[in-house]
């Protein structure tokens, strides 16, 4: 309903139809009908959703014309005072219809009044050559009033468009702004997180070396027989060794790299990857499908770190797949890009993780603890390139890895 609130135009149009009805010298009663009809039209119209269509807004100019023309025709003809009301079709149409709208209804408005010639009994009455160029004179008003009011409503258009292109500019550059002060506080956040790692893991390892060393000295002092003794020694060993390596992994992340670009074959990379996979996880549990493209000429990159990047996301693959599954590791040429893709067939991801899936410390892994993703997605940065991931809960993911070809 907020659409029918009487606006001040519309008290405008009222009041103007008012005045005209009742200063005007014509008092027909079809006139003023006529008159009334046009100002609640004109007042209705807007308020009207199918009129506002290009279909809606021909009908609505169509009847404002008609009823313009039965305003002139009621009130003198050719002589009529009111011929000017003929002009709010035509104003209308180069407000809502364009050039073709306006020029249609500039020579409809001008037939119009010229069709109230025939009106006049001729064997009356002669045209005078100075009514003659006043004729002339009022359809060249409407052109002139059609065409202005054309122009006007088009630079009004063009400057609502330039507005609206600078709001979406505007919204664009916030939503940027706040991606990269979300970027910074991570990064802020990564800084700490690796100070406080790199702390840590010197303060860690020399008590673990200290510990390792004295369980394996625990374990060869053990008389003979203390089964119990010598099980406890090992747990305390094989626990000794997975926080090492843990602490290893948050130095790798927390530690800068420095890439070392060479040329080399991605394909000979690749199967140094797959061999360490099979050599972790067994040749029995997943097979891994070979798909290289021979588009893949060598380019520069860093074997080393691009070989734990493949070796990681093969990992998670074959870890993600039930055994007997397979994983599928392609790659390919993609514009000035190379492509690598991981592909397996396991549980997938949840969509509503996907997004944390690179953050440092998020997994779902109940003995992960988050860093490979991240370290590889912090390798793929340092390459100038990208990673992205899609995932079909129940029916696997695909990890893709985008290298510029320098």
């Amino acid at each position: 309903m907020a659409g029918w609130k009487i606006r001040i135009q519309d008290l405008v149009w009222l009041a103007l139809f008012v005045v005209i009805a009742i200063a005007g010298p014509e008092r027909h009663p079809r006139f003023v009908f006529a008159l009334f009809l046009l100002a609640g039209f004109q007042v209705v119209e807007p308020k009207i959703a199918s009129l506002a269509t290009q279909r809606g807004s021909i009908l609505a100019n169509l009847l404002k014309l008609a009823v313009g023309y039965l305003i002139v025709h009621d009130s003198g003809d050719i002589t009529s005072s009111y011929y000017w009301i003929l002009l709010i079709p035509v104003v209308s149409a180069a407000t809502t219809l364009g050039v073709g709208g306006t020029v249609l209804f500039t020579v409809l408005a001008c037939a119009a009044y010229l069709l109230t010639l025939l009106h006049v009994d001729w064997t009356r009455y002669t045209l005078p050559e100075d009514q003659v160029a006043e004729l002339i004179l009022r359809l060249f008003f409407f052109t002139v009033i059609g065409y202005l009011t054309q122009r006007l409503a088009e630079a009004n258009r063009l400057e609502a468009r330039r507005a609206q292109a600078a709001a979406e500019q505007l919204a664009e550059a916030n939503r940027n702004l706040q991606e990269a002060e979300a970027a910074v506080r991570r990064s802020e956040r990564l800084a700490a997180l690796g100070q406080l790692s790199a702390g840590l893991a010197h303060e860690l390892r020399n008590p673990l070396g200290t510990m390792r060393a004295s369980a394996e000295m625990l374990i060869k002092n053990l008389p003979e027989g203390n089964e119990i003794a010598a099980e406890l020694a090992g747990f305390i060993s094989s626990e000794v060794d997975r926080i090492n390596s843990l602490v290893t992994r948050f130095l790798e992340f927390a530690r800068p790299l420095e890439l070392k670009l060479q040329q080399a074959e991605l394909s000979e990379v690749c199967d140094r990857a797959i061999a360490q996979v099979e050599r972790d996880r067994g040749n029995h549990e997943v097979t891994i499908y070979k798909n290289y493209s021979p588009d893949v000429r060598p380019f520069e990159f860093d074997p080393e770190l691009m070989e734990r990047v493949i070796y990681n996301l093969l990992l998670n693959a074959a870890q993600a797949t039930p055994p007997g599954g397979a994983v599928t590791i392609k790659t390919r040429v993609v514009d000035d890009m190379v492509e690598i893709s991981v592909i397996d067939r396991g549980q997938g991801i949840d969509p509503a993780q996907i997004e944390n899936i690179f953050n440092p410390f998020f997994t779902t892994k109940k003995d992960g603890v988050g860093l490979g993703l991240a370290i590889v997605s912090k390798i793929v940065d340092l390459h100038g390139g990208k990673i992205t991931v899609e995932s079909d809960p129940g029916k696997g993911s695909v990890f893709r890895v985008f290298l510029p070809l320098v």
